[in-house]
């Protein structure tokens, strides 16, 4: 059995975290608006055979209308549970940088934030970890595919699975 953690693309992980928290910024920002029926008759000719199904709009607006906000909460509670279970400098950098304001930039960060300021270098090394972290708990959850983040095979890593294959031949 292998017990070995993926290795991730950094980049990618990078852009599919951030992709993440895009999402939650505007679930917790927008307001969402909610559909209502349309009461007014049409005047499109519609042909109808016999399709045996039903349709109730009022119905379907009324489900979209309470199971969207309720998807809402629980995606943002979701990823507020997974930043509760970092380090607390990951989750300080989290907040601040991903959760809070679309306006904050790295350099706030790690030169305003943290208490005492941490170098550039540092922070990417906090940054990422966290992310690899985050990536990992929401392929758990299914809410990420950790096959596209997965590093891709070396030049020597494919030469060497090439020689081998030639050697087994």
């Amino acid at each position: 059995m292998n017990h070995m953690l993926p290795e991730l693309d950094r980049r990618k992980t990078q852009y599919a975290i951030e992709a993440v928290f895009e999402k939650y910024r505007i679930y917790k920002t927008i307001t969402f608006e909610m559909r209502e029926a349309s009461v007014t008759a049409s005047y499109t000719e519609r042909f109808h055979g016999p399709t045996n199904v039903t349709s109730d709009q009022t119905a379907k607006v009324a489900i979209y209308n309470v199971d969207m906000p309720a998807a809402r909460k629980h995606y943002c509670e979701t990823i507020e549970s997974i930043v509760e279970r970092l380090g607390e400098r990951e989750q300080l950098l989290i907040r601040e940088r991903y959760m809070k304001q679309d306006d904050v930039y790295d350099y706030k960060v790690y030169n305003h934030i943290f208490d005492p300021p941490v170098s550039k270098d540092t922070y990417v090394k906090i940054r990422t970890r966290a992310f690899y972290k985050m990536a990992l708990v929401l392929a758990d959850l299914g809410l990420l595919s950790l096959d596209t983040l997965v590093k891709p095979l070396t030049r020597l890593k494919k030469n060497e699975g090439a020689q081998a294959v030639g050697a087994l031949r």
